[in-house]
């Protein structure tokens, strides 16, 4: 999906790099809590910018070739950041869902895990796949769920749509084979091997509770795409 850029391994090329994704986040944070506090837009809408406008920094990581302990430390202190404000509510807006959720605590430590797993191997695409699958997937999923979701069904005591869980599967599945289209070579790793990553994810979107999906979602997502290619490579 990417021509890779050499990491340069100086030491202001690095900082430049941390603060080029330090200051994305830190505006779409900010963007999306200041749109909360002074217009009428609902929480929901708030937590959604940034879950999908954070979920694109692993593809900034990936272009950078940004070190692996670099995302681990970044996706630390985001993780204790998110656990504190759900004690301190600094940022009202993006934690208030109208439910018991930890979803923004359990989004940074996904990013941490899938880094450390695939960062080394260079197998960044597995990550991205991952990533993109909740960001965009979930993302997408409820709030097409809130404006469109006509039919609804209650799983452990959830309201979802079913019009939000086939916008899931269908933007997991999109994800899957941009990312792959880039990366692999043949009919099974690039289109039907994210038919399965997309079902899973749903399914998991489906019955995750407190926000377990963005933990659950991103790891098991990445984790699928990795073994069927191991198990199937050349079909």
């Amino acid at each position: 999906m990417f021509d890779s850029i050499p990491f340069l391994e100086s030491i202001p090329a690095l900082w430049l790099h941390i603060s080029i994704v330090a200051l994305g986040l830190g505006v779409i944070v900010l963007s999306a809590e200041t749109l909360h506090r002074r217009t009428s837009t609902n929480s929901e809408l708030a937590r959604k910018v940034v879950h999908i406008g954070t979920g694109n920094v692993i593809l900034v990581a990936w272009w950078l070739q940004i070190p692996a302990w670099v995302g681990i430390a970044a996706s630390i202190i985001a993780s204790a950041i998110a656990l504190s404000s759900y004690y301190v509510p600094f940022l009202p807006g993006i934690n208030s869902v109208g439910r018991r959720s930890f979803g923004t605590f359990f989004y940074a430590v996904s990013m941490g895990i899938l880094i450390a797993w695939f960062w080394s191997p260079h197998q960044f695409h597995y990550a991205a796949i991952g990533i993109l699958v909740m960001t965009w997937g979930d993302g997408l999923a409820g709030l097409m769920g809130q404006r469109f979701g006509q039919h609804k069904y209650q799983i452990w005591g959830m309201t979802k749509s079913w019009e939000g869980s086939l916008t899931m599967t269908l933007i997991s599945y999109g994800v899957s084979c941009s990312i792959l289209l880039g990366v692999q070579g043949n009919v099974w790793q690039t289109w039907l091997l994210p038919i399965a990553v997309a079902l899973g994810a749903t399914g998991l979107e489906m019955f995750s509770k407190w926000g377990m999906d963005n933990l659950t979602v991103p790891v098991a997502s990445a984790a699928l795409a990795f073994y069927l290619h191991q198990l199937f490579p050349l079909v």
